[in-house]
């Protein structure tokens, strides 16, 4: 089967290798264009996808957006039939859509109609779900709206970090993947339509969500650190100074909401219901770091408290 991939971060990487190394006929691949990077934006660097497709010696298109009669064009003109999507970043409208023949088909990071959206790994964690996993979704003019086709799960532990779970899917989303098109040879893949009353949204992560909230318990508060890990990292401030936290865990004991318990061998942080202990930290302008290692340049101190 003549396939055209889309599909941008590492995440997409292990979908695009399976395709490849099951005999399938990927007659392109689409990814946004290279990013600058550095201090003066000067270097360009290039999507883990395109790194992977012109390894496997694969043709890479990258345009701004996917819209417009050139683009269009060129898509024909690799005469796929069928499109699959893995974390490609953009909207795909339905003239884009009806271009294969057989349609498209997406890869999403949750167990949908559940967490449609585009951070569905950080809400389920978030939102302490036991469980997540990867559907292989028919794809329509809804974000994230159409019918089923496959899906896989995969607890959630209670030290997955967004990382972590993240690098999983990945793998799960590309098992995920072949076994959907080999039970569609096989004629024995049942679209399954979602309940849109059922659907819950993951929108994309801003600030805001991103900042600790002190008047919640432990356990949302580590919560809400594994969520964010590696990034954008989940943050709070002491003296009015931004600093990020990493590598959670219970710790015994209490105290005030914020404050700091105890800095001898480890950040231990109180909350309204338990308290927490950080074992690395980021401060505003600096690299991430252990906390031993910032609590020995007096980066805090007991009964300071975090706002």
């Amino acid at each position: 089967m003549r396939i055209v991939f889309f599909g941008t971060p590492e995440f997409a990487v292990p979908s695009l290798e399976a395709l490849t190394a099951e005999g399938a006929q990927v007659v392109g691949v689409v990814t946004q264009p290279d990013k600058p990077q550095g201090r003066s934006r000067s270097t360009l660097v290039p999507p883990p996808v395109k790194v992977a497709a012109l390894r496997l010696g694969l043709p890479v298109l990258q345009p701004e957006r996917p819209v417009g009669d050139l683009f269009h064009a060129a898509l024909k003109h690799h005469q796929a039939e069928l499109g699959v999507v893995v974390a490609y970043g953009h909207l795909l409208k339905p003239e884009m859509l009806a271009i294969p023949p057989r349609g498209m088909i997406n890869v999403h990071a949750s167990l949908l109609p559940a967490l449609r959206g585009a951070a569905p790994i950080n809400w389920a964690i978030l939102r302490g779900d036991a469980e997540t996993g990867v559907s292989i979704m028919q794809m329509a003019k809804g974000m994230d709206s159409g019918p089923v086709l496959h899906r896989l799960t995969t607890p959630i532990g209670p030290g997955d970090t967004a990382g972590a779970l993240t690098a999983r899917l990945a793998t799960l989303g590309a098992v995920a993947l072949i076994e959907a098109l080999a039970l569609q040879r096989l004629g024995r893949l049942t679209p399954m339509p979602q309940d849109a009353a059922l659907a819950t949204f993951a929108p994309k992560i801003d600030r805001a969500t991103a900042r600790l909230d002190w008047s919640e318990d432990a356990g949302a508060i580590a919560r809400r650190i594994r969520a964010f890990d590696p990034a954008p990292g989940a943050w709070t401030t002491l003296h009015e100074r931004e600093v990020k936290f990493f590598g959670v865990r219970p710790a015994p004991g209490g105290g005030p909401p914020g404050r700091i318990l105890d800095v001898r061998n480890a950040l231990v942080i109180g909350t309204v219901a338990g308290a927490i202990e950080i074992a690395e930290v980021r401060p505003a302008g600096r690299a991430r770091m252990s906390a031993a290692d910032w609590l020995r340049g007096r980066g805090a101190m007991p009964g300071e408290t975090f706002a």
